[in-house]
């Protein structure tokens, strides 16, 4: 397998890239900001991509940088891995070499993502990942603005950008803990954090269906206590 930044040449897989990216998050229920073939195009020519490919050139898996907030912020977003090729450890790889490039490309800024996956919050915290509160990422405007083509998109506005289905993760080159130390605490806490995951899609999924049936106020102290604990 061949795992490294995204140049010109790649132009041609701009098409398929974005194409797998929306149809694997219809598969899951999820949603991403879309982004067009041109989009994709331009990181490849900026070098803020990173591309897999076979030896023969098949296209496998893809992932690239955002910068936010005047380069105060990165994200390794859109992370997507061709179907016959997922479950064999190259999005590890693509997410090893696109965190690096990152910090290579702006060593200052601190790295996020947000993610509905367990898999994914396993890879990022073998990085130095750390789960965070929505209210340290990026607040710039054009970011949660990509959000709207998320089919959560309605979940986020009505919990105030404070939270929704994604689980926030953060790396912060100026104050983190080591890799082995955010490993360990994954390690440690998956269960717990799969619980968590289900629990959201349960809770946010369920009021969005309900929206129409007002609750009464002890449904909604209880509500809003557990969340609380949760979610501080």
């Amino acid at each position: 397998m061949i795992i490294r930044v995204a140049h010109r040449g790649d132009l041609v897989f701009a098409s398929v890239i974005t194409t797998e990216m929306e149809e694997s998050a219809k598969a899951r229920g999820t949603g991403i900001a879309k982004r067009s073939p041109d989009y994709i195009a331009a990181k490849m020519q900026e070098g803020k991509a990173v591309i897999a490919l076979t030896p023969d050139g098949v296209w496998v898996g893809f992932c690239y940088i955002e910068t936010w907030s005047h380069g105060a912020f990165v994200a390794n977003s859109g992370l997507i891995v061709a179907p016959a090729y997922r479950k064999s450890g190259v999005a590890k790889k693509i997410k090893e070499q696109i965190f690096q490039l990152s910090r290579t490309l702006y060593p200052n800024a601190k790295i996020f993502g947000l993610t509905t996956g367990l898999a994914v919050m396993k890879i990022n915290s073998e990085l130095g990942y750390e789960p965070v509160t929505y209210s340290e990422l990026t607040q710039d405007e054009e970011f949660w603005a990509g959000c709207k083509s998320c089919v959560n998109y309605d979940i986020l506005i009505s919990k105030e950008r404070k939270n929704c289905m994604c689980t926030a993760m953060l790396y912060d080159p100026a104050d983190h803990y080591e890799p082995e130390e955010t490993r360990q605490f994954f390690e440690e806490n998956k269960r717990g954090l799969e619980r968590l995951l289900r629990f959201k899609e349960w809770k946010f999924v369920k009021a969005l269906l309900r929206k129409e049936k007002e609750p009464n106020a002890t449904d909604q102290r209880k509500s809003k206590k557990l969340l609380s604990f949760i979610f501080p």
